[in-house]
């Protein structure tokens, strides 16, 4: 099986464009390639690639424009590309591989993976099925993993419990990456082995997907892999670095190419089966492809009447395009978009990839093939081209002014008092530091510079390239916020909360180094009302214990004054007498007021 593989994609590599010898698939494409051709120009492009599968044959494959577009290097039917999303329907069908024919899909989720948490506890009722159909009741919450981007599958899961759902459960469909990330850990507990193995070993391999991948390094390293693009506002094509999505893989880190994807298809097409092995039990297939949640209004619209109904299968989007029942599953990430579309009773799968950020290029092209394949009356899906504005206008490049900026305030603290590391459980921790006379921060993949809007409100902007700095209005902006004790006490940066309202991330600042000999200084008993409270040192760090409650950990901020690390608002100042440079005193500084320890050895 391996062999004849390797000599079926050999012959691919020989001819940019593949069709059927038989004549009903060759006309019903004819004509095709130009207007495919065309949408390189109308939707500014680099590339795609495109592969269409009928019954047991691959019956066109072709790439059109770059993989790279500044070395002018072809796009071709085996040029890889991050298939995002379109990655969803392996992870759950991996889950319908190991779970077999009893289709235990309705089982707790507690059950198989008892680390995944939720805010409210409804995990008690989540089933392994909602997590596959979006109906858990959370809203997307992205920035929790595109922009705190991590490794660590265990701390992604982790943030979970601290997102608050805004829906019932099943009440509602709302796509959340987190739910795939969380199959794909249900699978990893099953098996003992990773996810990207498990795919691998009941998918890959099998089909003989070779080349297929997870990791951008690795697709970086093919001779025939493509970079990623966007475009500019000027319709310029930018390159995008990749995205490195290793953490969240199972919720779309695949990187394919047309070519390979085939055999997947045919595997859908053909109830599970390729050749005679049953890859995906057959009742799986049967209720992936089948409604399980409604997404949203599917009623016909005015311009396109015969195009309806908008449900989610097992990882599958499920709808009726102009009388044809159509599963399809799209993908996007950095640079990247994908559509991978089957039509069950039409016997026809199409998969289009695309080296554009945000694309509907794989949309168009579906659509294109599809009327051709099905003999659907024609309609021009390049809307782009078609409804191009008749007028043009100059647009207006003048810097305008921001009126709901107000003018001539300055932040309520020196620079210096902005530093820290910042977290939220619900995203994860930022550091802001001081470099010269400027505030930088690392926020998540993105390395930025804070810019003084007004009172304690910065701009988010992109750190020098080239010397040259971003001095454009408008950005992500980010509202410290100062405590009762008159420190900085957090941040709030606007996320993806369903609220609408930005996250709160709290601050720890950073520590300031004290001397040994000064921290012995600090060493002894202090009493206040009765009360006596033991300071030590241990390790370099002080610790206050107070009779009834902890050990509490601090944080040295210099001058004698030390943060308690546990505790917001929280802080203890000594007084140190001159002559012996030891402390007399102590200050217990709380939001409800300032206490005097004295000491009493």
């Amino acid at each position: 099986m391996r062999i004849c593989f390797i000599l079926f994609a050999a012959l691919w590599l020989t001819s940019p464009t593949i069709r059927a010898q038989s004549p009903s698939s060759s006309n019903r494409l004819q004509g095709i390639d130009s207007l495919l051709e065309k949408l390189l120009d109308d939707y500014h492009v680099a590339g795609f690639s495109v592969a269409v599968v009928h019954k047991d044959s691959v019956v066109y494959a072709k790439g059109f424009g770059y993989r790279d577009y500044e070395k002018r290097l072809p796009a071709t039917p085996n040029t890889l590309y991050a298939i995002g999303s379109s990655s969803k329907a392996f992870t759950a069908a991996l889950l319908g591989k190991l779970f077999g024919d009893s289709l235990s899909l309705d089982d707790k989720v507690g059950k198989h993976l008892p680390q995944l948490h939720f805010q409210d506890g409804r995990e008690a009722q989540v089933t392994v099925r909602d997590l596959m159909t979006h109906r858990t009741g959370l809203s997307r919450y992205d920035y929790a993993w595109y922009v705190f981007n991590s490794d660590d599958r265990d701390s992604l899961l982790q943030r979970v419990s601290h997102m608050k759902p805004n829906a019932d459960l099943r009440a509602k469909w709302q796509y959340n990456n987190f739910m795939y990330l969380a199959q794909g850990m249900i699978a990893e507990r099953m098996t003992g082995r990773t996810w990207e193995e498990n795919i691998k070993q009941y998918f890959l391999a099998p089909l003989g997907m070779a080349r297929t991948n997870f990791d951008v390094k690795d697709m970086a390293a093919d001779a025939d892999a493509s970079l990623g693009y966007t475009v500019t506002e000027k319709d310029s094509i930018k390159h995008v670095p990749y995205f490195e999505i290793r953490g969240m893989g199972p919720a779309g880190s695949i990187n394919s190419s047309a070519l390979e994807m085939t055999g997947w298809l045919k595997t859908w097409l053909h109830g599970g089966k390729s050749g005679n092995a049953q890859l995906i039990p057959a009742a799986y297939v049967g209720e992936a492809m089948t409604p399980q949640m409604v997404m949203g209004s599917g009623l016909p619209g005015t311009k396109y009447p015969d195009i309806h109904v908008e449900d989610y299968g097992l990882g599958w989007m499920i709808g009726s395009y102009r009388g044809h029942y159509q599963v399809e599953h799209g993908g996007n990430i950095d640079g990247f978009s994908a559509s991978v579309c089957l039509f069950p009773s039409d016997s026809l799968g199409i998969v289009v990839l695309t080296n554009q950020n945000g694309s509907a290029v794989p949309t168009v092209v579906s659509h294109f093939i599809a009327d051709r394949f099905l003999d659907l009356p024609f309609i021009n899906w390049n809307a782009r081209a078609v409804d191009k504005p008749t007028e043009t206008t100059t647009p207006d490049t003048t810097e305008q002014e921001d009126v709901a900026r107000i003018q001539g305030t300055n932040p309520s603290h020196v620079l210096g008092d902005y530093t820290g590391s910042y977290a939220n459980p619900a995203y994860g921790k930022f550091n802001v530091n001081l470099r010269n006379d400027t505030l930088v921060a690392n926020i998540g993949k993105d390395r930025v510079w804070l810019r003084h809007y007004h009172y304690d409100v910065f701009e988010l902007k992109e750190f020098p390239h080239d010397g040259k700095s971003d001095t454009t209005e408008g950005g992500l902006k980010i509202n410290f916020r100062t405590g009762l004790d008159g420190q900085i006490e957090g941040a709030s940066i606007p996320m993806d909360e369903p609220t609408g309202d930005p996250a709160l991330f709290k601050r720890q600042p950073f520590g300031t180094e004290v001397s040994a000999e000064q921290l012995q200084a600090y060493v002894g008993t202090y009493e206040v009302g009765g009360m006596k409270i033991k300071i030590t040192v241990d390790k370099g760090v002080v610790f206050m214990d107070v009779p009834g409650q902890t050990n509490y950990e601090t944080i040295a901020q210099g001058n004698h004054y030390f943060k308690l690390k546990v505790l917001s608002g929280f802080a203890i100042r000594f007084e140190v007498d001159e002559a012996t440079g030891k402390a007399t005193a102590l200050y217990a500084i709380q939001p409800n007021g300032t206490f005097k320890a004295v000491r009493v050895e």
